[in-house]
């Protein structure tokens, strides 16, 4: 170390070296996605992404596994917590599906056969458990695709969640962050329409 820096107090040696690394970290290149619908998912939830829930939303997806589906940042921060958890691949799957039923005629074979390879055929990347016989039934419905060739599948996957991964999401410290964080926001906020209603009876006052 050169001897100007070693005059320097060790506090502000720490803080130089916290913030070369924050800026490191934000200068590294993201690792291009193996998978074009990944690509397609995470630029659809980009902008679900970038902003943070507020309290009424995350007090909906409390009531029901329904409502946190049926929004986009729901599924963003459940999907997260699926990933902590080493099974995202439920939601990438049951997404799949949703897709899947929105394919054109003429691509549903095509597209069927990219999703059981997948996520069902055997030795598939990102298996997702189903039994035997719902594995079974929906190999034969992929020989002959059609929009509801999946359903049986995505429904026990569905099931799954709702009963198994849900019910730990909502006991989970990421909504407990969640919900905390809203909670000092509302206190911040209540603080500040405070002062400035002192500030302004303040006002009043001196004018009077």
């Amino acid at each position: 170390m050169c001897k100007g820096l070693a005059t320097l107090p060790a506090t502000c040696l720490k803080s130089a070296k916290d913030i070369k690394h924050k800026i490191s970290f934000l200068l590294q290149k993201p690792e291009p996605q193996a998978a074009d619908q990944k690509q397609m998912k995470e630029k659809s939830t980009t902008a679900a992404a970038k902003r943070v829930p507020n309290r009424a939303e995350v007090e909906t997806w409390k009531e029901s596994f329904n409502h946190v589906l049926n929004s986009e940042m729901g599924r963003t921060v459940f999907t997260s917590f699926l990933k902590s958890e080493f099974s995202e691949e439920n939601m990438d799957f049951w997404m799949a599906c949703e897709d899947y039923k929105k394919t054109a005629p003429t691509k549903l074979a095509t597209r069927a056969k990219q999703i059981y390879q997948k996520y069902i055929g055997a030795e598939a990347p990102n298996e997702v458990n189903l039994d035997a016989a719902t594995r079974e039934k929906t190999r034969q419905n992929v020989e002959n695709a059609c929009p509801s060739c999946f359903d049986d599948a995505q429904k026990m996957i569905y099931t799954l969640m709702e009963k198994d991964s849900y019910r730990r999401f909502l006991k989970s410290k990421l909504i407990q962050d969640l919900c905390q964080q809203q909670s000092n926001a509302a206190q911040e906020k209540k603080e500040k329409r405070s002062c400035d209603m002192a500030d302004s009876s303040q006002v009043l006052a001196g004018g009077a």
